[in-house]
């Protein structure tokens, strides 16, 4: 009996059979590689390099991305179009390697894009929003409550592009409100955001598990991460156009107990501060600094934990310095922000920090910006430079600016070569500002005033410390500052300069209580007496300062 059925298979099996073997004769032809992608996994990052309607129009599909390289299939090598889809890969800075396959294989390939959810991407890693979307976003998002409102809203909606719309509510809001980052952390029950607002990290909403799974993935689409990993870290990172400048978003994401939580870290080029002058230094401490930063050679190390503000210092010391006469190099992890007129480099696996400072070094720089001295080889090479005529910018974990000589030593740097290289060791934190609009005058008594009084005893430059010590500031909370009470941040510093007294202490294996007490000559001021001055003149409060330093350590 006659099966069409089973004849009809056939017929298509071996129509399927013949354009394989086509596709093989091509690949040999135009000495391409061939390959089946009925038989192969395509992956959705390496799609999304292109759009659907270019791809079926040209006939290609990027099925495969490894690291930089991006692996395209495609009819015939000798298409116009095909080969323009492919240019523009390579201007997004991939390698691209060529393959031949059947219309079967890239049929299959093209099926994938039903799973790529809906993007306003116009670009691999672009996430493009329009002014007017941003402004009126901006205008809507006055507060936390109002990201949750309009979340809420999205959620609930039916609308196809909801998950979009809350990735845009929520960035948008982030920016509206000054956010550094954006928190999304799974819980038993439901997801948790949090915007971190002047380093402190406030709740925002929470929603339900499998909106955060849409969210997730869009996210990591646009981060160019892999979609099917849910069991190890990832980076990435894409960007936003919002009026007329680019903010980009690094995205981190780590595997918890009940999902993978996110963090998407904003960098925004306006809101970092490259003047010295907006740093918040007292006057007798711009004098040093300004005179430091100017010598031809030496090294300058600011300290500090994990997001004090030290590198951001650091760029307002290369921006200071910074003439058509000389050249700077960067070497960071990651470039942060995008100075004009000044080489930025990055390390990654294959460029570490020591090799960077080797190469730069063979680039005549005369000033060099290392992002972190983190081992030994990396001290050396910017001591080495330090001391060969480059003025040598870096940062070092430490508690305070005493505790930079003995890391140094820990690190393998010479004691006797310290005096000859360092010029000036500075320790920072991040505190609070006060808001204006709402902040109010309480007096200054209790433990509060013998904490003030006897910081300010021995402080430093009495002529310039407030004299009213009968009152201090609060904060309270208004519409300007969210219900904060704090808006915007300033810098609290203390710094060592290298000289005869430092010079011979850092010899003798001192602690950094020695180290300290070598260097009040100095005249300058802890980082303590720094922010008790700072509470004085209603800058911050005293429960800010007491969040970021140790007030009751005695330094003396």
């Amino acid at each position: 009996m006659f099966d069409e059925k089973k004849q009809n298979d056939r017929l298509s099996d071996l129509r399927q059979q013949e354009e394989e073997q086509l596709a093989q004769v091509l690949s040999q032809k135009y000495a391409v590689a061939y390959t089946d992608l009925t038989r192969t996994s395509i992956d959705a990052d390496a799609l999304q390099l292109v759009s659907e309607a270019d791809a079926r129009k040209s006939e290609v599909a990027p099925f495969r991305r490894i690291g930089k390289k991006v692996f395209v299939a495609m009819r015939s090598p000798d298409r116009d179009d095909s080969m323009t889809v492919i240019r523009t890969i390579e201007r997004l800075g991939y390698e691209v390697e060529r393959y031949i396959v059947s219309k079967v294989s890239l049929e299959r390939a093209w099926a994938r894009y039903k799973e790529l959810s809906y993007s306003t991407e116009t670009e691999s890693g672009v996430l493009t929003l329009s002014h007017e979307t941003i402004r009126k976003t901006m205008e809507v998002i006055k507060t936390p409550e109002s990201v949750r409102i309009l979340v809420d809203e999205h959620i609930a909606s039916k609308d196809t592009h909801r998950i979009s719309h809350v990735l845009e509510v929520i960035t948008a809001g982030a920016l509206a409100l000054g956010a550094s980052d954006i928190h999304l952390e799974p819980e038993e029950t439901s997801v948790r955001m949090r915007y971190r607002l002047d380093g402190v990290l406030h709740e925002i909403l929470s929603f339900d598990h499998r909106t955060y799974t849409l969210i997730a993935s869009r996210i990591k689409l646009l981060s160019g991460l892999k979609l099917n990993l849910k069991d190890i870290a990832q980076d990435g990172r894409f960007s936003i156009e919002v009026a007329e400048r680019t903010i980009e978003i690094r995205t981190s994401i780590l595997p918890g107990n009940y999902a993978e939580t996110i963090v998407m870290r904003l960098l925004d080029p306006s809101t970092i501060v490259v003047s010295i002058e907006k740093l918040g230094f007292d006057a007798y401490l711009m004098d040093i600094l300004n005179k430091e930063i100017r010598k031809p050679n030496g090294l300058i190390l600011n300290t500090g934990p994990t997001g004090s503000g030290k590198t951001t210092t650091l760029y307002a010391f290369l921006n200071a310095v910074h003439t058509p006469e000389i050249k700077i190099v960067t070497i960071e992890d990651p470039v942060e922000y995008h100075l004009d007129g000044i080489v930025q480099t990055q390390v990654s696996e294959d460029y570490t920090f020591a090799q960077g400072l080797r190469s730069t070094l063979r680039q005549d720089p005369d000033v060099i910006m290392v992002g972190e001295i983190r081992d030994a080889e990396v001290a050396s090479t910017a001591v080495q430079a330090a001391l060969t005529g480059h003025l040598v910018f870096s940062t070092l974990h430490t508690n305070n600016a005493a505790g930079t000589f003995p890391r140094l030593i820990d690190l393998g740097v010479q004691p006797e070569i310290l005096g000859s290289s360092v010029n000036i060791a500075m320790a920072q934190r991040l505190v609070r500002r006060l808001c204006e609009s709402c902040r109010t005058a309480v007096p200054i008594e209790g433990e509060d005033k013998t904490l003030i009084d006897r910081l300010m005893e021995k402080a430093p430059h009495p002529e310039d410390l407030p004299q009213n010590r009968t009152i201090m500031w609060q904060a309270v909370g208004c519409p300007v500052c969210n219900g904060i009470g704090y808006k915007g941040r300033l810098a609290i510093v203390e710094a060592i300069i290298m000289d005869k007294t430092i010079e011979q202490i850092v010899r003798t294996n001192p602690s950094e209580r020695e180290i300290w007490e070598a260097a009040r000559a100095q005249g300058i001021r802890s980082m303590a007496e720094d922010g008790i001055v700072k509470v004085l003149r209603g800058i911050t409060s005293i429960e800010e300062l007491g969040r970021v330093v140790e007030l009751n350590e005695d330094t003396e």
